[in-house]
């Protein structure tokens, strides 16, 4: 029971997934095209679901404990379960290469005498560094590392709430043009979208939970609460008329604190996915170590980096709904309602509820602001298809 994590380390760390600087970008977004009067009900709407499916998902490797990966084994098959693993690998390993480009941007904004490429190398290589030394290792310190950055974007949070108000006002007037550029659904589904990037990673977590229920459930709502508040920084920075988290941080004049926000929020969020990249090989291939797995993907988030991946955020965001949505649907549809999940036809049938799920939110994407948006849709029309195979192994059960 050593390597069981607590109910307060579950907290940290998922807290700690959340402050990240793609957050506070999404909030920018959300504030610089929306009425400020209607945007937090669609906001808090995606969080609270999102925060919900993190939940139930979560759960299932904390009962099993097993990693995120391992738990699709008996919902889509031996074949299925590595085809995710395998897409989360590649996934995990652009998503730490737009994080830390993130960073490395607004380190670079701060006016820091150094180059894009080297902040970028830099922060690799503190993830990498805290990859390799483990989780278990450090938890004092995540929970250390936690604290002081939650006192520092208190007071960041402060200083742009106390900024020139009237200039604040203004620029809301300025903005009320772009109001009707995001509508509801819009507003849902960048919200939304952020939580259930996390969906194929927050088992590799709960796992080792010493309390399945607690310690999952206080992941979810500490990475729910700490989400949201990076989005109403967000929000707030947009307010102010500053375009990135980076100017804001200069027009508070935190200077010195500012760096260490941007620095601890970056590495914070991607040492999780860096360690879980390595959970998702160990899917992959067992005999494969999780920690330089790790340490591999840390230094190719670099590259990619370098390259130029965050002009596609956005984008890639939406990708990894259309993804893991649909496939967290089936496997809590499978998990918590079909007792038998043994059989070959199940796991091709849950292979096409994930498929045509997957469709369904591509065809969604195409319309703007579609009803219920493309994640809710997805994940609708793929439990749904899943249910539909429990309920034809219970009538065949009963007729027996």
């Amino acid at each position: 029971m050593e390597n069981r994590t607590g109910i307060l380390t579950n907290a940290a760390i998922w807290f700690g997934v959340a402050i990240s600087v793609s957050e506070i970008e999404a909030g920018i977004q959300i504030g610089t095209a929306s009425a400020i009067n209607s945007l937090w009900f669609p906001l808090v709407l995606g969080h609270v679901l999102g925060g919900i499916l993190l939940f139930f998902v979560g759960l299932i490797g904390a009962r099993v404990q097993m990693n995120a990966m391992q738990t699709t084994k008996s919902t889509f098959g031996n074949y299925g379960s590595k085809f995710f693993a395998t897409l989360n690998d590649m996934q995990l390993i652009a998503w730490i290469a737009v994080l830390n480009a993130q960073g490395a941007t607004a380190l670079i904004g701060l006016n820091l005498p150094i180059s894009f490429a080297v902040t970028c190398i830099i922060l690799a290589t503190l993830i990498a560094i805290w990859v390799y030394i483990g989780l278990q290792r450090t938890s004092k310190f995540t929970t250390a590392v936690m604290v002081v950055l939650t006192m520092l974007l208190v007071v960041l949070s402060a200083k742009l709430f106390l900024i020139d108000p009237t200039s604040a006002l203004q620029n809301a007037s300025s903005t009320a043009g772009l109001a009707n550029s995001l509508s509801f659904w819009n507003i849902f589904e960048i919200s939304i979208a952020m939580p259930i990037s996390w969906l194929p990673v927050i088992s590799d977590y709960t796992k080792d939970a010493k309390d399945p229920v607690k310690a999952t459930a206080v992941s979810a709502i500490a990475y729910t609460i700490a989400s949201l508040w990076m989005y109403f920084i967000g929000i707030e920075v947009a307010g102010i008329g500053a375009s990135n988290i980076a100017q804001a941080i200069l027009i508070a004049g935190l200077g010195v604190p500012g760096v260490i926000i941007m620095v601890l929020s970056t590495i914070t969020t991607n040492f999780l996915a860096a360690n879980s990249a390595g959970e998702s090989a160990k899917a992959i291939y067992s005999r494969l170590n999780p920690k330089r797995v790790g340490v591999i993907v840390s230094a190719m988030s670099a590259i990619i980096a370098i390259s130029g991946i965050m002009n596609h955020y956005i984008g890639f965001l939406y990708l990894i709904s259309s993804v893991f949505a649909p496939m967290a649907a089936v496997l809590l549809v499978s998990f918590y309602f079909d007792e038998k999940q043994d059989d070959t036809r199940t796991w091709q049938w849950n292979m096409i509820a994930w498929v045509i799920g997957f469709v369904v939110y591509q065809v969604a994407s195409m319309f703007d602001s579609i009803i219920l948006g493309p994640t809710l849709l997805a994940i609708i029309v793929s439990a749904s298809l899943a249910y539909i195979r429990v309920l034809m192994k219970q009538h065949r059960t009963d007729i027996a």
